[in-house]
């Protein structure tokens, strides 16, 4: 993209023509359209001074494959834009970026709280691994703003949560959220994957962090892994510093793979959107559903604040089957023709499952009683597949 003439703003970009061209070159290697893909494990320098040059002036070049690749500078850059931050650090997987972000920030003797609904593998690297290390995690109930202030100490360092939250697709109010933790001075991290940039800006609202599995809606076609923290330059110095130590980096291909994707980016959140909204309204109708997690419905218990700062609500939909036994729920999950049974969302193929199977299967009834999984819990993470058959294909499995 070009530069703006001096002394003007740079025009206010639409979604797709960000994630189409930001953080690319115009001219580029073999003055080919797309980025090229290099496998490199290290990069060169023409003699000693280039190398004294590339330290003194910091200069912006690789130098060893774990600490970057010219294309995951293009990804970064690219996703930091999406999302209207400053700076992006890109890892291996969701899960990478959140573990990468909390070694760097958290010490013995600090504490983070979480609310109580975010990702399962979340909490247990806090309550399980970070716990050896003396870092003390408190959950609160989500969404309760006042049990949330109530547990802050003056060890907390961080406040975190998903928005929606998964898989009961709870919306935080981002303005209580950063309200609270501003008047504690501590640092605010949202997991916004089922968001979406599109959907849902948190950086905006004052969020420092945002975390995203790109594995999911950004890659959008269930073919890699990646995860991506965004925030301040400054803020995400030493998390990238720290990442180059720990290696948590993605692979040349893995990088390219996420930049085509990203090309498509709004269309396809469109579609999601579209398929979301229309499958929550047909289940919240259907005899058979007891009840339909979906933010985008007047019903659920956070649309107030889902309509308040979101764009659209996604294509993931969570709901209960009435009067259903764990296996009459299974049975519904194994009748339908076009979802595919796996875990993760976001990909061009719906997906479905049964999160007492899928996730919680190994958890204590009581367990997943606290984490309000019910045994007649259906996941749908609906695709890009038409819309009337994704309704046609429920409706056959629900009636059987």
């Amino acid at each position: 993209m070009t530069d703006p003439t001096p002394g003007q703003s740079p025009p206010r970009l639409g979604p797709s023509t960000i994630a189409i061209h930001s953080g690319e070159s115009r001219q580029k290697l073999a003055h080919s359209i797309t980025d090229p893909i290099i496998c490199a494990s290290t990069y060169t320098f023409a003699n000693t001074q280039a190398v004294i040059d590339y330290i003194e002036q910091k200069q912006q070049r690789e130098e060893y494959g774990r600490y970057g690749n010219p294309g995951e500078d293009v990804i970064e850059k690219k996703l930091a834009a999406i999302e209207g931050g400053e700076d992006a650090v890109l890892y291996a997987s969701g899960m990478a970026a959140i573990v990468g972000l909390l070694m760097t920030k958290l010490s013995t003797g600090d504490e983070i709280i979480f609310f109580d609904e975010c990702y399962h593998r979340s909490r247990e690297f806090c309550v399980k691994h970070l716990t050896r290390y003396g870092v003390v995690t408190r959950q609160v109930k989500a969404c309760d703003y006042e049990a949330m202030a109530a547990a802050i100490t003056p060890q907390t360092k961080m406040l975190v949560s998903e928005s929606p939250t998964n898989p009961h697709l709870s919306c935080v109010d981002l303005e209580k959220f950063v309200a609270i933790a501003r008047e504690h001075q501590v640092e605010t991290l949202i997991d916004a994957t089922l968001a979406t940039p599109y959907n849902l800006r948190p950086i905006e609202y004052g969020v420092d962090y945002v975390l995203h599995s790109a594995t999911k809606y950004l890659g959008g076609h269930n073919d890699l892994l990646a995860g991506v923290i965004v925030g301040s330059a400054e803020k995400l110095d030493a998390v990238r510093n720290l990442r180059g130590i720990m290696g948590a980096i993605n692979s040349p291909h893995n990088v390219y793979l996420l930049q085509r994707g990203l090309k498509t980016f709004e269309l396809r959140m469109q579609r999601h959107n579209q398929n979301g909204q229309a499958l929550a309204e047909f289940l919240e109708n259907h005899p058979r559903v007891e009840k339909v997690y979906y933010p985008g419905l007047k019903s659920h218990s956070y649309h107030a604040e889902a309509v308040k700062y979101m764009r659209g609500f996604g294509g993931l939909v969570t709901f209960l089957v009435k009067d259903a036994d764990w296996r009459q729920t299974a049975n519904v999950v194994d009748a339908v023709q076009i979802p595919r049974i796996a875990p993760s969302l976001g990909g061009v193929e719906s997906l479905i499952e049964q999160p007492l199977v899928m996730s919680y299967y190994e958890q204590k009834p009581e367990d997943r009683q606290r984490f309000g999984i019910p045994d007649n819990m259906i996941r749908l993470a609906c695709g890009l597949e038409n819309t009337e058959d994704l309704i046609a294909d429920l409706q056959q499995a629900l009636e059987r």
